[in-house]
Order: structure tokens, then sequence, then C-alpha cells
């Protein structure tokens, strides 16, 4: 199986996208999105925003992938500054090495205005697509936040399973505590 990148798509509320790989010159983009997210604190692990070497040793060390806005604007030089317009990213790389290098690990981010768009649905069957083409047999996300229920539901309806639950896995920034996730779903 094979892919044909990029993508395109029609968002819910009619804007144009297109999902490609993501290209050196969206790795301050996709970063910046990130660290947005980080700082949300409800998704990720991490409690400060990446600096460059670590974005780029924690997204950019395998295939990393970009939703934009696929309009007329896109590319064009507007006083000096190159449109953006990157809506989401995610990447895709193994999850462990070696003799276990055949299941895949994903991370996926929204910009937060564009959330129940079907960006994230996209993102995810496309990243399912891909992990199957390059000959990964599952697919395990090993720290979702059980608090991240349109996360939870996501996955759930592209056919993930619980296979594990992390008591007290994730001290939120109010100080309290929640369990984290193991979710997995079989590529074969």
């Amino acid at each position: 199986m094979n892919i044909q990148l990029p993508l395109y798509k029609t968002l819910r509320n009619g804007m144009s996208a297109k999902l490609d790989r993501m290209q050196f010159a969206d790795r301050e983009w996709v970063r910046e999105l990130l660290n947005i997210v980080i700082i949300e604190g409800q998704t990720y692990p991490q409690i400060q925003p990446l600096s460059e070497s670590e974005f780029a040793a924690y997204w950019a060390t395998h295939d990393a992938f970009v939703v934009r806005g696929a309009n007329d604007l896109e590319g064009q030089d507007l006083g000096g500054q190159e449109l953006p317009n990157i809506l989401g990213a995610f990447y895709l790389k193994p999850n462990f090495s070696g003799r276990c290098s055949h299941l895949c690990n994903a991370g996926f981010i929204v910009e937060s205005s564009l959330r129940g768009q079907g960006i994230g649905r996209w993102m995810g069957e496309a990243m399912l697509a891909l992990a199957t083409a390059q000959g990964y047999e599952a697919v395990i996300f090993n720290l979702v936040f059980a608090t991240n229920t349109p996360s939870i539901s996501l996955w759930q309806s592209l056919g993930f399973s619980t296979i594990g639950r992390i008591p007290e896995a994730v001290q939120l920034g109010d100080g309290s505590q929640v369990d984290a996730l193991i979710l997995y779903r079989s590529l074969r």
C-alpha cells in the first residue's frame, strides 16, 4: 500500500486543507503550536515549552506531517512573513526499538480554534494508513490522559482499545492527579 501525499479535504467549517509531510520551514510553526498545547497542560506530559533542540529530538526524528489551510494565500510572502497556516500536525515513529520496532506511536496537535472541525480524525485516519504502508503492525499510545475525552472517543471510534490504565499518572497544573490510559490498535 502506498499513500500519495498530499491529501486534500474540506473541513466541517468549509475550509480547504492539505495534509503533507512536514518541511524544515514548518518546524518552528509546529513547535510553537506544540508549546501552546503543552502550556494548556491537558494532553502532553511536558511541563515547560520545548526548545528547538528538544522539539527536534521529540517530534522531528522520524516521520512528521502537517495539515495546513489550502487557500489562495498559502506560501505567499506577506510583508516579509510567510503565512504559517498550520492547522495541525502529527508524528509517526517506532514506539520501541529493535525487536519491537514493528509497533508504532504517534502524537497529534490541533490548533485550538479549529478543534472539532475534523482535523484530528483526518490526521488519525491518515496516520493509520501511513503506518500500515510503512509496515507497522500495531499502534500504541502510551499515555492518554483519562480526562482527554475527545481524544479517547476519537481513538475508540477508529478501532483502538484501552489495554491499560496507569493510576494517578498525570499531575495537572492545579495539583490534582488523573489516570492515564494505554490505547492499542492492530494494523493487521
